[in-house]
């Protein structure tokens, strides 16, 4: 074998290997964290704005049990009618992400069955509000 034919030998590899590479690259899935990304840019004062007022005030609690997954809301707002938001937000796949909104009763707690969430990895983006003031806190969380 001379070189010539070396050589496209070696052009055929490089060429077939760029091949699959593109190939592989456009199927990949890959997600936003938001299909309203452009839009939740501009409301990210409020979240700004929700996290320095949660920071004034005690922690939320995240627990489970074998059904359940338990959110305490800090004792300074109990008593409060409390407005909720959950948004369960895994971040290696947007299709496993969970909106929920929660029912706070009057001990200042929501419980949400573990039915309507998978065995996962996520960050619990909550937002919520008690009267006029609004809050933002976000949690690593694992469900088991």
């Amino acid at each position: 074998m001379n070189w010539g034919n070396k050589l496209l030998i070696v052009f055929g590899v490089f060429a077939i290997g760029m091949g699959t590479l593109v190939y592989k690259c456009m199927n990949v899935k890959f997600d936003l964290v938001s299909k309203d990304y452009y839009k939740d840019e501009l409301r990210y004062q409020d979240k700004i704005d929700g996290m320095k007022n949660a920071s004034q005030i005690g922690e939320i609690n995240v627990s489970e049990n074998d059904r359940q997954v338990i959110i305490a809301f800090p004792a300074e707002v109990k008593g409060y009618k409390i407005k909720a938001d959950a948004w369960f937000y895994c971040k290696t796949n947007a299709d496993l992400d969970r909106r929920l909104t929660l029912s706070v009763n009057d001990d200042g707690t929501s419980v949400i069955d573990k039915n309507l969430l998978l065995k996962q990895d996520y960050q619990l983006k909550l937002s919520w509000e008690t009267g006029d003031k609004k809050y933002y806190t976000e949690k690593d969380i694992k469900v088991n």
